[in-house]
């Protein structure tokens, strides 16, 4: 049966950021996930995964000014210092909570940058933070991510990521798949699955249109469960979207994937 994380930055989000923890624990979560630790003491981040027995599963670099619409730098070659920094602290986040993976978000292609110097510097800085990483136990991912919702973001396809982590030439470099960015992008998400699986080192999930919980949507979410564990997918799977009606009055999609699978 797959496994669902809480993911803290879009659930519960009517709440105080430290306080979902909590939340997600009396929900039925084991595991959460969220986009930044950054800003709050990690002390307190894993006082709260402590208290409410909860596993975090996953967090992301710093990505820049993320209030002021950056998503990621890694692509930008004049924040290639800035870049790895930011795997610097990462890594002290990482170590300290546990974290067993950290995505890396590209960032939108600037005006006025070739395509070579993008994707050099995109693979440059995945090849040093995949190194770094490694040496702290922690597995490095990429996301595609559809240009619908973030125009102009330089890595929205599984075939680009892929390519690119080729060219890294790292073992310690994975997709996130995003079944949602996927299915906007380009579809043929269970033959996707099934075919990479092995490259991918981490699933997230919401339904499409309008980015809500399984069921509002076109995507069969049955049947991608059940794929998943057909072909022994071990990982967890992120709740990465918006509630339309609030999170605790759209999990009945959880229960009854976790009833289909009991």
């Amino acid at each position: 049966m797959p496994r669902f994380a809480a993911n803290l930055t879009m659930l519960f989000n009517e709440l105080p950021f430290l306080d979902r923890f909590e939340a997600a624990a009396k929900a039925g979560f084991k595991a959460v996930e969220f986009l930044f630790p950054y800003p709050y003491p990690v002390a307190e981040i894993k006082d709260r995964l402590s208290a409410n027995r909860l596993e975090l599963v996953l967090h992301n670099l710093p990505a820049g000014d993320w209030d002021g619409g950056e998503r990621g730098i890694a692509c930008l070659p004049d924040r290639v210092a800035e870049f790895r920094d930011s795997v610097a602290l990462a890594i002290e986040y990482g170590r300290a909570l546990g974290v067993p993976r950290i995505n890396c978000l590209a960032g939108k292609t600037p005006g006025g940058v070739s395509a070579e110097a993008l994707r050099d510097t995109f693979v440059a800085n995945l090849r040093y933070a995949a190194a770094e990483l490694q040496r702290a136990n922690i597995k490095l991912l990429i996301e595609p991510i559809n240009t619908f919702d973030i125009p102009g973001f330089y890595l929205n396809r599984t075939a680009q990521a892929l390519s690119i982590i080729d060219e890294v030439g790292s073992a310690n470099l994975f997709v996130q798949y995003d079944i949602y960015h996927a299915q906007r992008m380009e579809g043929e998400l269970i033959a996707t699955m099934t075919k990479q699986l092995a490259r991918i080192g981490h699933i997230q999930l919401a339904d499409n249109p309008g980015r809500n919980e399984p069921g509002t949507g076109e995507i069969n979410y049955e049947r991608v469960f059940a794929a998943l564990d057909q072909i022994g997918y071990k990982g967890w799977i992120g709740c990465e979207y918006k509630p339309a009606a609030g999170t605790e009055a759209g999990l009945g999609w959880l229960e009854g994937a976790r009833r289909a699978q009991a």
